[in-house]
């Protein structure tokens, strides 16, 4: 099924990017020694965690934790940090990587509460399962990735602003970021007009349509209602450079919000290059697109 081709590709990148990363004795002592301090866990599947460049944002000052909230009567899980005790705050949504909503996801919405937003980051998987738990990336695949349809994941979106509306944050200075399979969900969610900017990190821009994906990035890429920022990979073998040619061409054909688009490329960098607990981990390459990010926002009225 086409579908299954895919999202395996989206499975594949994020595995080649946890390389190397063979379960040792040391690394799980290093991984419940950083699990215990900062008391959230990390998927399964990424174990073990590379403690030496995992980055743990305290928070102090923060309201931060998991929430719910429902849609069509599905209570979602998140989690969501924001400064303690502000109203009127900007919004990011923190889509996921296929690992679902783990401490990598929740350290970054930590580290956009910093910088004054509240930030929150849902688990879009919900409803199929918990991808937390799985060791195996095929059977996680087959059990929860391929069966999650791009409809619900935009309604759980919609959902999360809806919350954000009604516990202190400023709707109407929203954006939108995403690692691998949230980078394209961000792409997507550029075009429903709901947010202002979007970031899109090294997501995947095309794909054979399905009754679970019926669009993918360069097919709405005309139609964009938000600018996105597209940060990429020259190394990113399950993200080849043509198809990002692809993307700028439907961009620059399109609305003022997709022509007002942009891509940066990190020639040294491949998949998953700003996951800073993985071995693809790139210190200036996610640096710099960190800094890139925050000022795409801040630029485009998300601040």
């Amino acid at each position: 099924m086409p579908q299954l081709d895919d999202r395996r590709s989206d499975l594949q990148s994020d595995f080649d990017s946890l390389r190397p990363g063979d379960s040792t004795e040391q690394g799980a002592t290093r991984r419940t020694a950083l699990k215990a301090a900062i008391g959230v866990g990390y998927a399964a599947a990424v174990m073990p965690v590379m403690a030496q460049t995992a980055i743990s944002t305290p928070a102090d000052g923060l309201k931060a934790g998991p929430i719910k909230y429902t849609v069509n009567g599905f209570e979602v899980p998140a989690y969501a940090a924001a400064p303690a005790n502000k109203t009127g705050l900007p919004v990011i949504l923190v889509v996921q990587e296929i690992f679902g909503v783990h401490e990598y996801i929740a350290d970054t919405c930590r580290r956009f509460a910093k910088l004054g937003y509240l930030a929150i980051a849902p688990e879009l998987y919900a409803r199929q399962g918990d991808p937390r738990g799985y060791t195996d990336i095929p059977k996680l695949q087959a059990d929860i990735v391929s069966k999650v349809p791009d409809a619900q994941v935009l309604a759980d979106l919609d959902g999360a602003l809806q919350y954000a509306a009604a516990n202190g944050g400023d709707t109407s200075k929203a954006g939108i970021t995403g690692f691998c399979w949230g980078g394209r969900i961000t792409w997507l969610y550029a075009a429903t007009g709901k947010v202002k900017a979007g970031v899109a990190w090294y997501g995947r821009l095309v794909g054979q349509a399905s009754d679970l994906t019926p669009k993918h990035p360069v097919d709405i890429a005309a139609n964009l209602q938000a600018p996105v920022l597209g940060l990429y990979g020259g190394k990113d073998q399950g993200i080849p450079l043509d198809t990002v040619d692809k993307m700028k061409s439907a961009l620059a054909n399109g609305s003022p919000a997709a022509k007002a688009s942009s891509f940066v490329v990190y020639p040294e960098a491949g998949h998953a290059f700003h996951a800073d607990y993985r071995p693809s981990y790139v210190k200036s390459a996610a640096d710099d697109g960190w800094q890139r990010a925050t000022a795409w926002f801040k630029a485009n009225g998300v601040a």
